[in-house]
């Protein structure tokens, strides 16, 4: 489904990403993991054309995308559901106006239908009767599922989550586990997930890669991980396991 080969980015003399190439499969759940700034975050935006990569090529159900296509991208971005890290809602709009947005600049839906489509949204993320409220009124987990039903309501191929438990307790992140697990079962889509989140990695993910310096350095089912010969990703692993042992 989705198909990275040699990309490499830069910003500046900084080389962020280096011969990046790795595979999300069909109706899978692939986590990207790695520390902070090792370029995960970018390849989301690699992937959505909002930036375009200095070498390689990036494919999508075997099309060759064509990132500085604008009219190809935005396409591509029909079949694509994006929940962000802070889950980029408009603070000026209420929960409703947030999930209808995507069906008001892309459709020609009347209202009644918007807003029967916003509620099926809503409840399928786990939240009622929020319509009318703000983003100010929400917990930081209720944020995240209005952002993701945002992002279903094209009805996307593919999801692409960037850090969804960043910011979140225990109870949250394990709700946003169980709800990543059972859209991709529901809709039988192809799951793409940064995060850095260990737990959250065993809990879910079919595939996961480990990004660093710029490039995958194991690709595997997450219970081989624990059998990588790789010395970053057993010091990765030591260290995230030495932090659960230590909180309460």
């Amino acid at each position: 489904m989705i198909r990275f080969e040699n990309i490499c980015k830069r910003f500046g003399d900084q080389e962020i990403l280096k011969n990046l190439s790795f595979e999300a499969q069909k109706g899978k759940i692939t986590v990207i993991m790695g520390p902070s700034g090792v370029g995960k975050s970018v390849t989301l935006k690699l992937l959505l054309g909002l930036l375009h990569p200095d070498e390689g090529k990036i494919s999508v159900n075997e099309e060759v995308l064509d990132t500085h296509n604008e009219g190809q991208m935005k396409k591509l971005r029909r079949h694509l559901g994006m929940l962000f890290q802070d889950a980029a809602l408009f603070d000026s709009m209420n929960v409703l106006e947030n999930v209808a947005f995507p069906l008001r600049e892309h459709t020609a839906f009347l209202e009644p239908e918007i807003a029967s489509r916003v509620k099926t949204a809503l409840k399928e993320v786990g939240l009622e009767n929020i319509e009318h409220k703000l983003p100010s009124e929400l917990s930081g987990g209720m944020r995240k599922r209005v952002g993701l039903a945002r992002a279903l309501m094209l009805e996307p191929d593919i999801i692409l989550f960037d850090e969804p438990t960043t910011g979140l307790d225990p109870i949250s992140t394990a709700q946003i586990g169980d709800l990543v697990l059972d859209l991709q079962k529901a809709r039988q889509c192809t799951v793409l997930l940064i995060s850095h989140d260990l737990a959250l990695t065993y809990r879910i993910a079919d595939s996961v890669g480990m990004l660093y310096k710029g490039k995958i350095v194991e690709f595997c089912e997450p219970k081989a991980l624990a059998s990588s010969k790789h010395p970053f990703v057993q010091a990765f692993l030591e260290a995230q396991f030495n932090l659960e042992a230590r909180q309460p």
